[in-house]
């Protein structure tokens, strides 16, 4: 199962945010994807962002580089939260995971995340391109070390309890995900609105805390 791309804004070896111009030929990628699979070329990407392919070559380096800067571009809405780890409590742990979960849900649901992951699948099977590698590493290992970070703090504040961070934040990528994506990358009709986003995380990290929570986090709440 292919898991939604990761969590950045700034681009792998250059250090340097995007700009609105670079995020306006993301966004064009991503369109191509939607529209014609992974079969899109430089000159493909260039004609649609209406940008030369010399500018596209100094910006991203090759065609794996304008993938990589991709899939990070569109998982920059994922995140974990703001907290203060120095006063982290049971409120602001619950609220961080709850937003996490959210924003993965919605990223995961769009159309562009849908395409972006079936082409991955596709082309890691036929060996054609290391798309596969570019998802993952961006992606699902990208996602770990970001959450990872509020799970071991929420460990310092006695607020969780596990014995490795791996495990605890694949647990809670399994509740928060469950057969959601492999559903929809099938060709599943599944429809999520707001509310029913914000139902799904809730519960998600209320069955992660009922699995890790320390007695700190409160009573524990029963799920249905």
């Amino acid at each position: 199962m292919v898991l939604a791309v990761g969590i950045r804004e700034e681009r792998d070896g250059g250090g340097a945010e995007l700009t609105a111009r670079q995020r306006t030929v993301l966004d064009a990628v991503l369109t191509l994807m939607v529209e014609q699979g992974g079969e899109l070329t430089m000159t493909d990407i260039a004609r649609r962002a209406s940008c030369s392919k010399e500018t596209l070559y100094k910006w991203f380096g090759d065609r794996d580089g304008v993938l990589s800067a991709t899939v990070q571009w569109q998982a920059s809405k994922v995140r974990a939260g703001n907290y203060d780890a120095q006063k982290l409590d049971a409120a602001a742990l619950r609220e961080s995971l709850i937003n996490f979960a959210a924003n993965w849900l919605t990223v995961i649901s769009s159309s562009t995340s849908i395409a972006l992951n079936r082409v991955a699948i596709g082309q890691a099977a036929s060996g054609k391109s290391d798309l596969g590698g570019i998802v993952l590493a961006n992606g699902r290992f990208a996602i770990g070390e970001r959450l990872k970070p509020l799970l071991e703090a929420g460990r310092a504040a006695h607020l969780l309890t596990f014995d490795d961070a791996e495990t605890a934040f694949r647990t809670f990528f399994g509740l928060v995900g469950r057969d959601v994506q492999i559903r929809l990358l099938l060709g599943d009709k599944v429809s999520f609105d707001r509310a029913e986003i914000g139902r799904d995380a809730a519960r998600a990290t209320d069955q992660f805390l009922t699995l890790f929570g320390s007695a700190n986090t409160g009573p524990k709440i029963h799920v249905l």
